[in-house]
């Protein structure tokens, strides 16, 4: 008997117009006690919606469910239950990790009493907090008392995410929902996680539904897996068969979109930025005014050479984004940092406008950094504005149509605003509104890791011909081991603010010497 059976499960969303959309249409799927099932497909496929619906959590009634649908858990229908009899199943039977910790857990409460309070049980308080270190002792970590008295924003991404499993499973469930739990972490943590949450799942027997769009992830972590497109199952396997013999083209098309290794190799010759022996520290204070100091950079020594990427690789807090700032100007440092054979240090206020408009940020997540408020056309604008002010407005948007077809954007996108866009197309948004001011360098901080594995493969292709056709120089800060191999001309490994190793990318993937840069690559790639 199955543990948890969805029949015709179809989803509906009426709109400000009152008509309905479909959003998954007759799903159909079940789960065995102790089986791990995967969910796969690119955003928009309604992949969350499912795993939201089995916790009976969408905005009803603005969202319905077809006559037919039916949700068996112990072979009871959950649609037909009331709020308050969710209540007893929510947490307790069925539980859910949402894809980023930062925003699920309360960040004026601590840790250790945002997972007391999920504790169902009738115990006292000192027997609540004795099993919360026991939790957080089991999602393995190794100070379990400084988790218990710290706030969400004082740990890291992986931590905050130990927590969030800690809450799921303070109740034994039967059943836990992992909705992308892994996105926005480092490859070595992403391994760690998934492994604790085998070593969990065999302990105390509960089925997993993993809802992802890393085919990478899902093979090793699912026993069957269920692929969707556009609200429809195009296909459901095991494993192996999905992976080895894929029937549906859909699904082979997701498992050939991981990003190949760059083939061609570039010269070396001519350097356009150089960082020299640069150190950064932070100064804090604790809350009652003690000072201390905290060392981000020590030492470090890079080169970037024209029409050249380097990747910059790292696990969270290693000092990749506070280098970036460094060489923006944003973080005061040690050392030396040449643009161009000029020292930054040493540069008029008019040459600083233009070392500005040379070397341009791209950011992780398109949809935070373009303006909600603003057309894409006065997005791309924005720049020209600023630094090519003399231009006249026919000129400008000649500027903007050339930009707008070199990142494979239709004309009709400008008249737009950000929301009405794809994260895969919000990203090119973002690539015009840099490039339309003609920069020599780019900092790409982490510029696929908020897209699907289809659109990634897009992405990096897009970024290798902007630079071939350009000649660009990137400086690549990512923590996917796959998408610098696909990108770098060299590697520099970063950890705790100090250079581990650095080298040509195909010396570091074939003959790393660090075993930290092992680690990551052995993460990445098995």
């Amino acid at each position: 008997m199955k543990l948890l059976e969805v029949k015709n499960l179809s989803i509906y969303f009426k709109t400000n117009l009152n008509d309905q959309i479909l959003a998954a249409s007759n799903i159909s799927f079940g789960i065995s006690k102790g089986e791990t099932l995967s969910i796969v497909g690119e955003s928009g496929s309604g992949k969350s919606i499912i795993g939201l619906s089995l916790m009976k959590l969408l905005p009803y009634p603005l969202a319905s469910h077809g006559k037919e649908s039916e949700i068996l858990f112990h072979e009871e229908d959950l649609i037909k239950k009331t709020g308050s009899q969710m209540k007893k199943i929510r947490g307790k039977k069925i539980s859910m990790i949402f894809q980023e910790p930062m925003t699920s857990l309360n960040p004026f409460i601590k840790c250790g009493a945002q997972i007391k309070e999920s504790i169902s049980s009738k115990l006292s308080s000192t027997e609540k907090k004795y099993k919360v270190m026991q939790l957080l002792e089991e999602v393995e970590f190794d100070d379990p008392k400084k988790i218990y008295d710290s706030f969400p924003h004082q740990i890291s991404g992986g931590q905050r995410q130990r927590v969030m499993i800690a809450i799921a499973i303070a109740n034994e469930p039967e059943l836990l929902i992992a909705d992308e739990p892994t996105t926005a972490l480092d490859v070595s943590v992403e391994q760690s996680l998934l492994v604790l949450l085998k070593k969990i799942q065999r302990k105390i027997g509960m089925s997993i539904i993993f809802i992802s769009h890393d085919l990478n992830i899902v093979r090793k972590i699912s026993d069957r897996v269920l692929v969707m497109q556009k609200g429809i199952i195009e296909e459901e396997n095991a494993v192996e068969e999905i992976f080895l013999n894929p029937k549906n083209k859909y699904t082979e098309r997701l498992i050939n979109s991981s990003p190949e290794p760059k083939i061609n190799e570039v010269s070396l010759e001519s350097k356009i930025l150089e960082v020299c022996s640069v150190d950064l520290i932070y100064s804090r204070k604790d809350f009652i005014g003690r000072k201390s100091n905290f060392s981000a950079l020590q030492d470090i020594n890079i080169s970037i050479y024209k029409n050249s990427a380097l990747g910059l690789v790292g696990e969270s807090g290693s000092g990749k984004s506070s280098l970036a700032r460094s060489i923006l100007g944003i973080e005061k440092f040690t050392g030396d940092i040449f643009f161009n054979g000029r020292n930054l240090s040493s540069l008029t206020k008019k040459e600083k406008k233009f070392f500005k408009k040379n070397c341009q940020l791209v950011f992780q997540d398109p949809f935070s950094s373009l303006s909600p408020r603003q057309k894409i056309i006065d997005i791309i604008k924005e720049g020209l504005d600023i630094h090519e002010s003399f231009l006249t407005s026919e000129e400008k948007k000649e500027r903007i149509l050339r930009i707008i077809d070199e990142v494979k954007l239709d004309k009709s996108c400008l008249e737009k605003f950000p929301h009405e866009f794809s994260g895969g197309q919000r990203q090119r948004i973002a690539l015009a509104k840099v490039l339309i001011l003609e920069p020599e360098l780019l900092i790409l901080d982490e510029p696929t890791s908020a897209l699907d594995i289809s659109i990634q493969k897009e992405i990096i292709n897009l970024l290798l011909d902007l630079q071939s056709k350009r000649g660009l120089s990137y400086l690549l800060i990512s923590h996917d081991l796959k998408v610098i191999n696909a990108l770098a001309d060299e590697i520099v490994v970063l950890k705790s603010g100090k250079i581990v190793e650095k080298g040509k990318r195909s010396d570091i993937f074939q003959n790393a010497k660090d075993e930290y840069t092992k680690s990551l690559i052995h993460a990445a790639y098995n």
